[in-house]
C-alpha cells in the first residue's frame, strides 16, 4: 500500500488539497486555501517525478507565496470595507427613528429606532413632537442628536 503512495504522490497530493479546501469552506479566514494551492502546485512537481523532499519544499515555498500575494487581494476582493464597518451605536448615525416621547425644547425626550428606545435632544434645540420621524445627526456617548429633516 505505501508503495503505491510512494509512486503515485500526485494522489496524495491531491488528497490533501481537497482535505484543504474543505477545511477552508469551514474557515473562511484564506489560510488555508493557501496550502491548498501550494499542494496543487506539488501535484505538479510529483507529476514529473521530483523527489519527495522537492515536493515538499514546492508546497512550503508556493504555501507562503500564497499567503503573501494572493491572500491579501482575496481578502480585499471578498472583504470589502468590512473593518470600516459601523457597529453598535456607531451605526445609528444616518438611520430614521420615530420620536415616541415629546423632545421637549432645549430638552430630553425619546427616539425609537428598530426597536431600540434612544435618550436624544434636537440638533437646533426645538421642540419635536411624538409621532415625528427624525434622523439622526450625530451622537454624545448614548444620547443622540435628532433632526426633523
Amino acid at each position: 500500500m505505501i508503495d503505491y503512495f510512494v509512486g503515485n504522490m500526485w494522489l496524495v497530493w491531491l488528497i490533501v488539497s481537497i482535505g484543504l479546501l474543505l477545511l477552508e469552506l469551514t474557515s473562511g479566514d484564506f489560510y488555508v486555501i493557501c496550502f491548498a494551492f501550494g499542494a496543487v502546485a506539488s501535484i505538479v512537481g510529483a507529476a514529473i517525478g521530483l523527489p519527495l523532499w522537492a515536493q515538499v519544499l514546492i508546497w512550503a515555498v508556493c504555501s507562503v507565496l500564497c499567503l503573501y500575494f494572493v491572500r491579501p487581494s482575496l481578502v480585499r476582493r471578498l472583504h470589502g470595507k468590512e473593518n470600516e464597518r459601523k457597529s453598535n451605536v456607531d451605526a445609528l448615525v444616518g438611520r430614521r427613528g420615530v420620536v415616541i416621547d415629546t423632545i421637549a425644547a432645549g430638552g430630553f425626550g425619546y427616539v425609537k429606532i428598530d426597536g431600540d428606545e434612544w435618550r436624544s435632544v434636537s440638533s437646533d434645540g426645538s421642540e419635536i413632537a411624538q409621532g415625528t420621524t427624525v434622523t439622526v445627526i450625530s451622537r454624545d456617548s448614548i444620547i443622540l442628536t435628532v433632526s426633523e429633516k
